[in-house]
């Protein structure tokens, strides 16, 4: 029987063991998509306890405490940060199956050296020696970064930003890590939303110019890529709530844009066709300033509409999503490859049955030189659990190139989330393990270490800096 989280955690065979031991482990960590705060890296920002580091804005966790019968109060709501820790500590011992307990654990013995399990009866304990530790210089933003050997940070940021933290990062020499703005525009792209014209004035306001026309949003838009991209810019990234694309002319869709800031209502038609066109219309920047564009598809967000009055969007009320996406994502990549428009592009597939669509799409589209111009990203959000990381590695093996796989991202608001990194690492060092053990793929030591070494790091380096 082997010790929970020991040194062999999810490394079942000696293969695997080596794969992680001699190549794995040490590996630096390229984060290409995440949601933590530029500010608070400048800033190197103190906590005063373990709530405020782990559990402020963690909606994986408050979807679980919820689960569980925790109620509001002790969540989000007026709790004193003890209560909070203390709810979570009631949430975790009920998690056996759940990443969550692994990685919770993962965390207390990796970043605080605490290995004992979490739970009602250890809370306070774990509480006051996290705390006293977090007074140390040595347990903050830019330490956790440091200690995890994180080289490249990709933040998510929507258009209107000033970017103002990014650039004092990246004048601050003694910060090596990179981190760097990815363009989020959802702002633009969701016509629908309520705050839609308001977003559109705040757009004016730093692209200074008027924006009464799709003409003027997309030259608006073009100038924020432009500037995106002189801080260090070199992705973007779209929520994709279902993949429908219709092609539409400039003028058709500048009557929907008309329409919208004229306060009429559109149809579903019509909104297809907006975001079709727009979203065409990026990728061509993208294309043009080689950036990434990553599709992050298929999330049915907000689903509880009472939480959403009370909370706000996108506090743990998502799931996944059934619609079909291949026709129209097909139609999107073929529209920009025909004019020689199509950027590299990542896939996220929310509902794991669409694994095997986005695997065989990426083969559809290539560019000469560009090894894996189309990736088929990692297990997300949902699916980044044991089963779902190597189910996606599996379905990508089977019918594409796992040689060139750009790996495991964070998206994730918390500092001490880069555990997952190694959680996705010895999964994937278990998977070629079993593979080489059971006569499938040759024990050739450079070869395994190659492959190794590029999932983990160098391929997804390599994609985004094209080093």
């Amino acid at each position: 029987m082997k010790y929970f989280l020991g040194d062999d955690f999810l490394l079942s065979t000696p293969t695997a063991v080596k794969l992680y031991k001699n190549t794995a482990k040490e590996m630096p960590i390229f984060d290409f998509h995440c949601h933590l705060d530029p500010k608070e890296i400048f800033e190197n920002k103190h906590y005063e306890n373990l709530t405020q580091l782990w559990l402020a804005g963690d909606h994986y966790k408050w979807r679980t405490m919820r689960m569980n019968g925790i109620g509001e109060h002790s969540i989000t709501g007026e709790a004193s940060d003890w209560e909070k820790f203390f709810a979570w500590a009631q949430t975790v011992p009920c998690l056996i199956g759940n990443p969550l307990y692994h990685w919770t654990h993962m965390e207390l013995k990796s970043f605080f050296d605490i290995d004992k399990r979490l739970s009602p009866d250890t809370a306070l304990e774990i509480w006051e020696e996290c705390n006293k530790k977090l007074q140390d210089t040595e347990f903050t933003p830019r330490s956790f970064i440091k200690k995890s050997n994180v080289q490249f940070i990709g933040t998510t940021d929507d258009p209107i930003s000033t970017l103002e933290y990014h650039q004092l990062l990246n004048h601050d020499s003694t910060f090596k890590t990179m981190v760097v703005p990815t363009f989020r525009p959802d702002g633009a792209l969701f016509i629908e939303r309520p705050t839609f014209q308001d977003w559109i004035k705040k757009l004016e306001q730093v692209v200074h110019q008027r924006v009464t026309s799709l003409a003027e949003l997309i030259k608006g838009l073009q100038y924020r890529v432009d500037f995106f991209h002189e801080n260090g810019g070199r992705a973007a990234d779209h929520d994709i709530p279902y993949m429908e694309y219709k092609e539409v002319t400039l003028a058709e869709a500048e009557t929907i844009f008309t329409k919208r800031m004229n306060g009429e209502s559109l149809s579903q038609e019509e909104l297809i066709k907006y975001r079709s066109f727009l979203l065409k219309e990026l990728g061509k920047m993208y294309a043009h300033k080689q950036w990434v564009m990553q599709l992050h598809i298929g999330a049915i967000r907000n689903n509880n509409t009472k939480m959403k009055n009370l909370l706000g969007s996108d506090t743990g009320f998502d799931s996944i999503g059934e619609a079909n996406i291949a026709r129209g994502l097909s139609h999107l990549l073929d529209a920009l490859d025909q004019e020689d428009a199509l950027p590299r592009v990542v896939l996220f597939n929310l509902n794991p049955k669409d694994n095997p669509v986005l695997a065989s799409m990426m083969g559809n589209f290539y560019e000469e030189g560009v090894p894996g111009k189309v990736q088929f990203g990692t297990a997300w959000w949902f699916n980044d659990h044991i089963d779902g990381i190597e189910k996606q590695m599996k379905d990508l093996a089977n019918v594409g190139l796992l040689s060139h796989f750009i790996g495991m991202l964070t998206d994730s608001r918390s500092f001490l989330s880069y555990e997952r990194h190694d959680y996705f690492r010895r999964i994937l060092c278990n998977l070629i393990g079993e593979w080489v053990e059971q006569g499938r793929v040759p024990n050739d030591n450079v070869l395994l270490q190659t492959l190794i070494e590029n999932i983990s790091y160098y391929n997804a380096e390599k994609y985004f800096l094209q080093r």
